[in-house]
């Protein structure tokens, strides 16, 4: 799937959901937290680490239901590693892999404090070499209080064939 195609599919989806979130809006909430994760798949051959930050706005369709556009920025610190043959040793560095994430965002609430739901969207690139990739982020989530969230997440780009995934933990301060 093309960058246009998946940008566009995103930008629909923002628009059904702020033109169905109109008529039942009764709560809204801005979120915004921090992250941390282990790369895993093809992001682990040169990152043991990512950080990032995340920022959300979520109408409430319903209860149980609400909807909303996700961003932020995750960034998976690129490694230095060494290779010794005899008495040569050759060392090299890996780039950090930073992308902006573009998504729409579901959660339900099968209880008022856990909450399941997907990230969806286009990561967009920010490093050199880095063309971005199709997005996806299911989240579990906890509200440890009335305006914190602890989550569990799986983020997962693709593109082409080349998938980059990390397994975060992640802290939300709701507003």
């Amino acid at each position: 799937m093309n960058k246009k195609r998946i940008i566009f599919s995103v930008l629909a989806v923002f628009a059904f959901c702020i033109s169905v979130t109109a008529q039942y809006v009764d709560r809204s909430s801005t979120k915004v937290g921090v992250m941390a994760g282990i790369p895993m798949g093809d992001l682990s051959d040169f990152s043991k680490i990512a950080l990032g930050v995340d920022v959300a706005f979520h109408w409430g369709v319903s209860e149980l239901f609400d909807v909303g556009i996700a961003t932020g920025f995750i960034n998976a610190f690129g490694e230095t590693d060494s290779a010794t043959v005899g008495d040569i040793t050759i060392e090299g560095s890996f780039d950090n892999y930073q992308v902006i994430p573009v998504a729409a965002a579901v959660r339900l609430y099968p209880t008022y404090n856990f909450k399941l739901g997907a990230d969806v969207g286009y990561a967009v690139g920010v490093n050199e070499g880095n063309d971005g990739g199709f997005y996806w982020r299911p989240v579990i989530g906890y509200n440890i209080s009335g305006n914190t969230e602890l989550n569990v997440s799986y983020i997962n780009i693709n593109n082409d064939g080349e998938s980059f995934s990390i397994a975060a933990l992640g802290l939300l301060f709701l507003f």
